[in-house]
């Protein structure tokens, strides 16, 4: 079912048509009073009742919203202009916002791709752009868009690891833009029936679940480690290569392969190591020790 124009006409003429009428019913009346026959009563009488029940026709609609309209029933249109309306006063008639909202979902306790336990929320901004499939396709269509919001979030977060492999493969903590479109994806697929736009969909919370926590950490902890050591050991080799190289351009000191695994060593323990070294002043001759 798709939404299509509603019968309406503008409130203001209308009301003065209804006041007109009113005058038209009482000069009847007034003209029955002055001798007329009784029948001209009644036509006053018949026009003041379809009056009255003309005002019953009468609505607002505001900025950004839809009246949904049926008669008997039926699906009779919507009406989305502005202002005061009148329409046929059978109709009944239902008030849908049409405006950007948003909300913001449960921490939902999944598991990644990897099988890892976390938490994860998002914050999802949604729109009404068909307001006959989100009265009539669905029952409540404000529930089911947090629900299947939820759902397609548990979906989405079972796609994806956590933290970033060497394969490539994109992850929750690293890949925001690929993340937040996938997921937007996934609930603009389930809210296409109740006649919803997504407009926006990104993770607004995202944890190790607090049974893995510290593990976790720890883990983060000892590859972060690994790289900075990693990193200290490449300048570290640079910085002895050069030296060496330095020495031999130079002709500061010529030293035979024995001397030069020494200086070596002593350089690359200088470099790595997590603390301060002490000196050792070598008073003897080259190879006196």
């Amino acid at each position: 079912m798709n939404e299509r124009k509603g019968f309406s006409v503008a409130g203001i003429p209308t009301i003065a048509a209804c006041f007109v009428l009113a005058l038209v019913g009482l000069a009847l009346y007034v003209a029955v009073s002055n001798g007329q026959p009784i029948w001209v009563g009644a036509i006053g009488v018949f026009i003041h009742a379809g009056e009255i029940l003309m005002l019953k026709g009468f609505f607002q609609v505001a900025p950004n919203e839809g009246q949904v309209l049926q008669l008997f029933g039926k699906y009779a249109g919507t009406v989305r202009a502005e202002g005061l309306r009148w329409t046929n006063p059978f109709c009944s008639r239902r008030r849908i916002s049409l405006r950007v909202r948003n909300f913001e979902s449960g921490k939902l306790k999944v598991n990644d791709s990897d099988g890892n336990p976390i938490e994860i929320a998002s914050v999802v901004v949604w729109q009404v752009i068909d307001t006959a499939e989100a009265v009539f396709c669905v029952d409540d269509y404000e529930n089911f868009v947090t629900i299947q919001s939820e759902s397609a979030l548990r979906q989405m977060a079972q796609n994806y690891p956590y933290d970033a492999h060497d394969d490539g493969k994109p992850a929750l903590r690293s890949h925001g833009d690929v993340i937040n479109n996938h997921l937007r994806d996934e609930i603009q697929a389930r809210l296409d029936k109740a006649g919803v736009r997504v407009i926006e969909a990104r993770i607004s919370h995202l944890a190790y679940a607090q049974e893995i926590a510290q593990a976790m950490l720890q883990r983060q902890q000892a590859n972060a480690i690994v790289a900075a050591r990693e990193r200290i050991v490449e300048g570290a080799v640079g910085m002895v290569a050069m030296a060496l190289d330095k020495l031999r351009q130079q002709g500061v000191v010529e030293l035979d392969e024995e001397r030069k695994a020494a200086m070596v060593s002593n350089l690359l323990v200088v470099l790595c190591g997590d603390r301060a070294t002490q000196p050792v002043v070598n008073a003897g001759t080259l190879y006196g020790g």
